[in-house]
């Protein structure tokens, strides 16, 4: 008898967000898996029976969530939010394995009762700007986090792809990634099985080792919180640690 494939979530944006799916999807095809797409508002029917949840990047959050300065020139998608919102809902009743990307890693924090920097250059002084998928940004990891297990480094280059970034962090959140500026690049909940944000964008950096590793450490979670009994690679899932709290 087969072992049951794990469904993973993977919130996006219609239209616009579907070039960021593809590289979501071919990163989770990499290690076997076979993601869903959820978009609002119909992505809130699809939540029933995930196995684990990616929040995608690209749009702003609202900043009714955080008391945030509302500001013109930015488009928000309530929608999207509300969806996000009850996803992360949904995985943290069940300590489903999430990860967050860049808008993701912002959400998660919001989930959390944090608030956002609406607008990094305005904050981080001197923040040089740059708007690239290319590793541009040099970020320094934890040594004592989940995410310097996963990706076995303490300094890497990531990209920048964002305004918005982590300023009060949420409950029970730590900061486990900074960059030179001070900027807030990653957080996790080290009492959960796996929840991780990442500021940057690890679907366009796949080709590096340290992404796939990433994605790799989110899609071992999966199988064994769902006990699909699957294998990735020839590793074996049961060597999954956490740090402790």
């Amino acid at each position: 008898m087969s072992a049951r494939i794990p469904r993973i979530g993977v919130t996006s944006t219609l239209g616009g967000g579907r070039y960021m799916w593809w590289f979501y999807w071919l990163s989770m095809r990499l290690f076997g898996e076979h993601p869903i797409r959820l978009v609002a508002p119909a992505g809130e029917s699809q939540l029933d029976g995930l196995d684990g949840l990616i929040i995608g990047g690209r749009d702003d959050i609202s900043v009714e969530l955080y008391e945030g300065e509302l500001t013109l020139d930015v488009k928000y998608d309530e929608a999207r939010d509300k969806l996000e919102l009850k996803a992360l809902e949904y995985a943290a009743k069940r300590d489903l394995p999430v990860l967050g990307v860049c808008r993701g890693a912002q959400m998660l924090n919001v989930f959390y009762g944090g608030t956002l920097h609406q607008d990094i250059y305005k904050t981080y002084a001197g923040l040089p700007r740059r708007w690239t998928p290319l590793p541009a940004r040099h970020v320094t990891i934890a040594p004592d986090s989940l995410l310097y297990e996963v990706l076995e480094v303490r300094h890497l280059h990531v990209n920048a792809l964002h305004t918005q970034s982590v300023d009060k962090l949420g409950s029970g959140l730590a900061v486990t990634a900074r960059d030179r500026h001070d900027v807030v690049q990653a957080i996790e909940d080290r009492s959960a099985f796996f929840r991780v944000g990442v500021q940057w964008h690890p679907e366009f950096m796949i080709y590096r080792a340290s992404q796939r590793r990433l994605f790799r450490a989110f899609v071992h979670a999966v199988d064994a919180k769902s006990g699909s009994g699957l294998s990735r690679n020839g590793e074996d899932d049961s060597a999954i640690r956490r740090p402790s709290a």
